[in-house]
């Protein structure tokens, strides 16, 4: 079947039974009582047939790994002789399909070496219940007969502790109870060294809420709260998935926990006769909620991943409530836990009876680390740069692997090793090469080039030598430097281009450093270039100075890898063209300064290369980024004065966001999310609305200084900023921007 997200993950019910009596158990306190009419113990043709349908599902979805949580009841009242069945079935039915992950989740009251010792053969992890300090874990976790369970479940977690089982221990699951002294309870926990502690809200329904002591909407997340800063004072000694979670959305990555986030379920539950069922947690809703009418003797594990009730927990934004997909945590909380949603009336069409709980929680956790979470390089142009360096850095080295086999091109790599090595100047010039904006497009082609299987070696390879032999020669280095000529000339990057034969010729030549400039030989015949060398067959890289205190900018019109923009360049200008152009910059730039001086003194930060484009301004003369380091810029060389600075100032707005969101997640990526823009007829991803904010604070600030503000111009950036500040889909760093926007707009509105 098309469209259906495979199960990685089966909770098999090895037992039916449990040896205590907890009162918050939702499987035998809460709606569903399903469980007096299973067997007490799952039978052999029960795993038998488990193991091969899910063997069947791995290989039939090309699943890596697959994991078995084995459950109950309490399932080490199977005993070791059925547990041993299990792990020797799945064992065998995934060899050569699927890596098994096994698991074994219990209240630890039977553990004993027997168990740990047949759990060490096939490499079973135990996770352990326990709700805390004696006093916390005596609230519910009793005998039938009010008896303590306390003692026996530390004895457990200290023998799955000692040193020959210590590899097996995966942690600690507890259920929160906000009688308990949280900072207790989190001592209790950390005492005892797990590999991770889960903290679970107990299961509840609009129809069955839970207790609230004090009637406060927000008790629960108040108490999680508590507990976040006395882990925070510790140092995060343990991690807690719950935290860690709530972290990694907040940064824009996925959850951790299916009590949060919206990612798809992949679970399925097999009971004890071989039911297959829904997320056991929905026997907290009613009678059969977790039902699917299968079973592992009669259906596949495809036609439960058909299921309506299964689908539902796959739609992501779209299986949420309309309230909840109006808010804008609901990416970190996921509109809660499905079951956490029911209500008689309408479903699990709502949000999570712990609505004002999550909220309270997300933005707790956000405020309290929202600074040290937010990317450095929003606010520190250094730390862009250094983290741009290294990106392109590591494309080089992902090229390098794909082409190692290539000998032209390892050849090419060892003289850029060789330059490397020498430190110092060459070190320094190397840098400068590798750092040209144009680096990075020649990268990333060569890339699509490998990955898409064409021929690309020589090419990449030519292009690396010519950049090694850039960096000999602005390092004054004692290297040989030979480089690969086509069409009768080679470009060396951040220097110029240098004509070697007539058109259609190739060949190899050697460059050298002199006292006076540059040497080339091309077979016997030798002749000086450079600087100084005044050779009608160098054209160096030309530069223009955007002040007196600022480093010189390139203007590139040579590098064959600067037709990287959504327009074509301009061919080498002429010495006049060049001039001309030059004289309208220098105009662009002053009026810039005059106009919006904190915007020009930002856009003059990082830039390095002007290419001029072909053609006049587009309409609303926006600056063109192109596929490049975030040095460059692309600027239409038949623009006026006043086009040429907006260009310049949206162009460096554009290169700016580009830059960041190469090296800093600012959004999710993982829905399709969209958003009404003031700018569009159709909604837009935040990306977009994201990008047309950021271009349109200057522009604003750049008008009202030049011509006059735009006519609801102000009143359209801040609609797009408001509807941003409610994205759900932005990072704490893009939240952080959009702040930074704000302050802009408000600095042009005074």
């Amino acid at each position: 079947m098309t469209g259906l997200i495979a199960f990685r993950e089966i909770v098999l019910k090895v037992h039916s039974r449990c040896d205590l009596a907890c009162d918050h158990c939702y499987v035998y306190e809460h709606a569903d009582q399903s469980w007096r009419a299973r067997p007490k113990v799952i039978s052999p043709e029960v795993i038998s047939r488990t193991a091969s349908r899910l063997a069947e599902h791995a290989r039939d979805h090309a699943l890596p790994s697959v994991t078995v949580i084995l459950h109950g009841g309490e399932p080490l009242l199977a005993g070791t002789a059925r547990l041993r069945l299990v792990c020797e079935e799945f064992s065998r039915a995934l060899t050569g399909i699927a890596a098994l992950d096994l698991r074994i989740h219990t209240n630890g009251l039977q553990l004993s070496t027997r168990y740990l010792d047949l759990f060490a053969e096939f490499g079973v992890r135990v996770g352990i219940s326990l709700d805390g300090d004696r006093a916390a874990n005596d609230r519910h976790r009793r005998f039938a007969d009010g008896r303590t369970s306390h003692p026996l479940v530390l004895a457990a977690v200290a023998l799955l502790r000692s040193a020959p089982y210590r590899h097996l221990y995966q942690g600690l699951l507890c259920t929160v109870d906000v009688a308990n002294d949280p900072v207790a309870v989190l001592d209790a926990l950390v005492e005892l060294d797990p590999p991770r502690v889960d903290f679970l809200l107990p299961h509840a329904t609009w129809e069955t809420p839970p207790a609230r002591p004090d009637d406060a909407p927000d008790a629960y997340a108040r108490w999680l709260l508590r507990i976040f800063d006395h882990w925070e004072r510790l140092g995060r000694p343990v991690p807690v998935r719950l935290f860690e979670s709530l972290l990694s959305t907040l940064r824009g990555g996925p959850s951790l926990t299916e009590s949060l986030g919206l990612a798809p379920t992949d679970l399925v539950v097999v009971e004890t006769d071989g039911t297959l069922e829904q997320v056991d947690s929905l026997k907290s809703a009613f009678e059969g909620a977790a039902a699917t009418g299968f079973n592992v003797f009669d259906h596949a594990f495809d036609q439960v991943a058909a299921h309506p009730g299964v689908r539902a927990r796959q739609l992501g934004l779209a299986g949420v409530s309309d309230s909840c997909r109006r808010c804008p945590v609901v990416r970190s909380c996921g509109g809660g836990l499905y079951t956490h949603r029911y209500r008689e009336r309408n479903g699990f069409d709502n949000p999570s009876v712990y609505c004002t709980d999550l909220r309270e929680l997300v933005d707790g956790v956000e405020g309290r680390t929202a600074r040290r979470e937010t990317a450095p390089q929003l606010s520190d142009p250094a730390e862009l740069a250094r983290s741009q360096e290294e990106l392109t850095r590591i494309l080089l080295a992902r090229l390098n692997a794909d082409l190692a086999g290539d000998p032209d091109w390892a050849h090419a790599w060892e003289l850029v090793a060789a330059v490397e090595r020498t430190g110092g100047a060459g070190a320094g010039a190397l840098d400068a090469v590798l750092d040209h904006p144009f680096t990075r497009t020649w990268v990333l082609a060569a890339l699509d080039a490998a990955r898409e299987g064409r021929r690309g070696g020589a090419e990449a390879a030519r292009r690396l030598t010519a950049l090694a032999a850039a960096a000999v020669l602005r390092g004054g280095l004692d290297l040989p430097a030979e480089v690969a000529y086509r069409d009768g000339e080679v470009y060396l990057p951040t220097l110029g281009l240098l004509r070697l034969g007539e058109p259609g010729t190739q060949g190899r030549a050697s460059l050298r450093v002199t006292d006076e400039g540059y040497v080339v030989r091309d077979g016997r015949s030798e002749h000086r270039f450079g600087p100084a060398a005044g050779d009608a067959r160098w054209q160096p890289v030309r530069t223009w100075s955007p002040g007196p205190d600022a480093a010189p900018v390139a203007l590139e019109d040579l590098d064959p890898y600067r037709n990287c923009f959504p327009r074509p360049p301009r061919l080498r200008l002429g010495a006049g063209e060049t001039e001309e152009w030059r004289g309208r910059l220098d105009r662009a730039w002053a009026l810039l300064h005059k106009a919006v001086p904190g915007f020009a003194r930002t856009a003059a930060a990082g830039l390095t290369t002007l290419t001029p484009l072909a053609g006049g301004p587009r309409a609303g003369g926006w600056g063109e980024a192109g596929r490049s380091g975030p040095g460059a810029l692309g600027v239409p060389y038949a623009a006026g004065v006043r086009e040429t600075a907006l260009a310049l100032l949206t162009g460096r707005r554009r290169t700016r966001l580009r830059a960041l969101t190469e090296v800093t997640d600012l959004y999710a990526l993982d829905g399709e999310w969209q958003h009404p823009s003031p700018w569009r007829s159709r909604p837009v991803p935040v990306s977009r609305l994201l990008a047309d904010v950021h271009e349109r604070v200057a522009v604003e600030a750049y008008r009202r200084a030049t011509a006059g503000p735009e006519p609801g111009g102000s009143d359209r950036i801040h609609e797009a900023l408001d509807r941003l500040s409610a994205a759900a889909e932005l990072t704490v760093t893009g939240k952080r921007l959009v702040a930074e926007l704000r302050y802009e707009l408000k600095a042009v509105d005074a």
